[in-house]
């Protein structure tokens, strides 16, 4: 096959087909980038109602559709820090904002610079050294260090360059956080491109508009070759360069994808990074721009790819890439060593002249065993390929998931930001959150959907707490904000407001709301949800089948977050459940993590549970004994056998109670014993122990 006149086109077209069905193909691409661009909003929407002054940009493979299941890259997650503002001159200086002035000079390497501290009350140089972030050099300059990304470092994370790579749950991205200062003004060591036009006229006047328009950004970190790598900082333009991947046609698109599955393969197989997948990138977009845009057409694929290689091997070779819109940055500058420069060229060349045989020895998506039977080398059946259908499921389940994830962290930030606030903040909140999603834009308006649900829920819960400690009613503006949350998903905010009828002492309304969201959980192929911890979840195959059928609006569907209570609803909270706000001792408080375990001082539970529990509650005071007993049943069974319940320990800690109610203090015992188990500090087990015993002690 590889001997005849007319093989590459044939190659191209079979490699087109392998890669359509792996789906590299228009459709999951747009899937891809909605839904990570979603992510995005929700997280800006959360910024904006918290009055953070930052802004998250999702970057990277994931959201530009240029990946596959098997390659698994990771999300870029960047945060751009508003409370800077770095200048190139001196009439973009602001008041009162932490201003920067950009110093290029000969003791930068290209692409970077220094960052020079200035007065924030008139556009003058510090002089005087502020904080240990902050460094005097020899010509008297207050300069910024880059240290500053160990601000976000914990123990969960792990540097890399400018980035802090964290692990992503089960069902979700592995992402690279990366701190940014924002420069509003075009680079001028960028002002060339602007002008620059390649042979195809790409990329267009209104991208280089587009680009102009954003600025760009300035990351804490130093060149591998700099003199100072403590004091650099790498100029990203990283905003122009994502217009540039969005705008790519799916040819394009295929062919950095092999790449990256070459780089992976043959180039960089025990993971040491010595060629990068922006190497790749800034190879193909210098590609692109001097070729015709007829060239990249599926049916030359194999062709386009080959060509890619050649540049890549030049750069190598020459050890020097240059970045495709900061050309005197060389992105290869003291990347690999002469011994490694060597191999990197064998490498590629081999690949470049054994006509598509080494394309046969990918691994990755079993593109290989894929690829010998489109090109009949093996018969139809001798292999089993995950179908396009499944890695469809797939990757919008971890798409879906993404964005459920992102809700729930960004609910409890949300949460952890009013916890202190009086009832008009919040208010205001609310009134700022409303206008941020009324301005048109489509992602503003399906952001809104998923996080106001349950901000509603949380404040009109609030409002009902306030009002149930005045009179004992549920306030008509509460029962609104409650009625307007109910779908955030399929039970948590159903299960706060019948908890809410609980507490006023409507429990025919309770009965009714428990009884509805128990048919609805029960019918559905429903994933738990949870940000306090790290939690691995069973995803079905029905669920996989659901996020293929359906868009992301499932996800209120069959998804169930934890029921959660600040202590502002304590009025809301069933006596059982109201414990877990005070779990913590003073001894306890040492052994909680400063960010992630705030929740520990709100009552959360697993929604499945506290249905049953509710019902337990429900049916005693409407004396449906039997129902009663049916209800805890359900409770023992949930503990026993759901292996997705993340707060375990506070089900066995009201299933507890529930057996003290039912005259059973060793069985209730028992329950505290295996709560402690799950959580031996933080625990309001702790307390429940003491206060059973007591009791006991006093009996007898």
């Amino acid at each position: 096959m590889f001997q005849e006149p007319d093989y590459r086109e044939n190659l191209s077209l079979k490699l087109s087909e392998v890669l359509d069905d792996i789906c590299v193909n228009e459709r999951m691409v747009m899937r891809r980038r909605r839904n990570y661009m979603l992510q995005e909003t929700i997280s800006n929407m959360m910024h904006k109602f918290t009055g953070t002054n930052i802004i998250e940009y999702n970057l990277g493979s994931q959201s530009e559709g240029t990946t596959t299941r098997g390659l698994g890259s990771d999300l870029d997650i960047l945060f751009c820090m508003h409370d800077y503002n770095i200048i190139e001159d001196w009439s973009e200086w602001e008041h009162d904002k932490k201003n920067y002035l950009m110093i290029h000079d000969e003791n930068t390497t290209p692409g970077y610079c220094f960052l020079q501290l200035l007065r924030t009350d008139e556009p003058l140089p510090v002089t005087v050294i502020l904080d240990e972030d902050h460094i005097i050099d020899r010509k008297g300059r207050i300069l910024l260090k880059n240290t500053m990304i160990n601000i976000l470092l914990d123990g969960d994370s792990q540097q890399h360059g400018p980035s802090i790579a964290l692990e992503g749950q089960h069902g979700s991205t592995d992402r690279d956080i990366v701190i940014a200062l924002p420069c509003k003004t075009w680079p001028q060591s960028a002002s060339g491109w602007l002008q620059r036009q390649g042979i195809s006229r790409w990329p267009t006047q209104e991208m280089r508009r587009y680009a102009a328009s954003t600025g760009c950004f300035v990351v804490p970190t130093g060149s591998k070759v700099s003199e100072y790598p403590e004091l650099e900082w790498r100029i990203s333009t990283s905003l122009p360069e994502r217009c540039l991947m969005v705008n790519l046609n799916i040819t394009e698109i295929r062919c950095y994808v092999l790449l990256k599955m070459i780089l992976k393969s043959f180039l960089n197989p025990q993971k040491e990074i010595n060629i990068s997948s922006f190497m790749c990138k800034t190879v193909l977009l210098h590609c692109i721009q001097n070729t015709e845009t007829s060239v990249w057409k599926d049916n030359n694929l194999y062709t386009c790819l080959t060509y890619c290689l050649l540049e890549l091997h030049s750069c190598v070779q020459n050890e020097c890439c240059s970045h495709f819109i900061i050309p005197e940055n060389n992105v290869m500058a003291g990347q690999f060593t002469a011994e490694t420069k060597h191999e990197l060229s064998r490498n590629i060349c081999e690949l470049i002249q054994d006509d598509g045989q080494g394309l046969l020895s990918i691994d990755i998506d079993d593109f290989s065993q894929r690829l010998q039977v489109k090109l009949n080398m093996i018969p139809h059946g001798v292999y089993y390929f995950i179908s396009s259908l499944k890695i469809y499921e797939h990757v919008l389940t971890n798409g879906y998931i993404n964005i459920a994830r992102r809700t729930s962290v960004c609910h409890g930030f949300i949460l952890k930001k009013i916890h202190n606030q009086n009832l008009g903040i919040i208010k205001q909140f609310v009134g700022k959150l409303m206008t941020f999603s009324d301005n048109g834009k489509i992602l503003h308006h399906a952001a809104f959907k998923f996080l106001s649900s349950f901000l509603f829920t949380t404040y009109g819960s609030i409002l009902a707490s306030s009002s149930i400690g005045v009179n004992n009613q549920l306030s008509p503006e509460a029962l609104v904000l409650l009625s307007a949350g109910l779908n955030s998903d399929i039970s948590s905010s159903r299960l706060k407001l019948a908890s809410v009828f609980y507490s006023t002492g409507d429990i025919e309304k309770a009965e009714l709301i428990v009884r509805h969201t128990e048919q609805q959980y029960y019918s559905n192929p429903v994933l738990p949800m949870c940000s306090c911890l790290k939690k691995v979840y069973t995803v079905t195959a029905e669920f996989k089948r659901v996020c293929g059928e359906q868009s992301e609006d499932c996800i209120k569907h069959i998804t169930a977050f934890c029921v959660t209570f600040i202590q502002k609803e304590i009025n809301c909270v069933p006596q059982e459940l109201q414990y877990e706000m005070f779990r913590s001792t003073q001894d306890d408080m040492i052994q909680r993590h400063r960010n992630k375990d705030c929740w520990m001082d709100w009552a959360v539970v697993d929604s499945l549970p506290f249905l049953h529990f509710l019902q337990y509650k429900i049916y005693s005071h409407l004396q449906r004994h039997q129902d009663q007993q049916e209800a805890l049943g359900k409770l023992i069974r949930t503990i026993i056998t759901n292996e997705d319940l993340g707060h375990r320990d506070t089900a066995l800690n009201i299933l507890g109670q529930c057996m003290e109610q039912e005259n059973k203090p060793q069985q209730a015992l028992k329950c505290y014993l295996l709560s402690l188990q799950q959580r031996a500090r933080n625990n309001a087990a702790n307390f429940h122990i003491c206060k059973l015993i007591s009791g006991l002690l006093v009996n007898q």
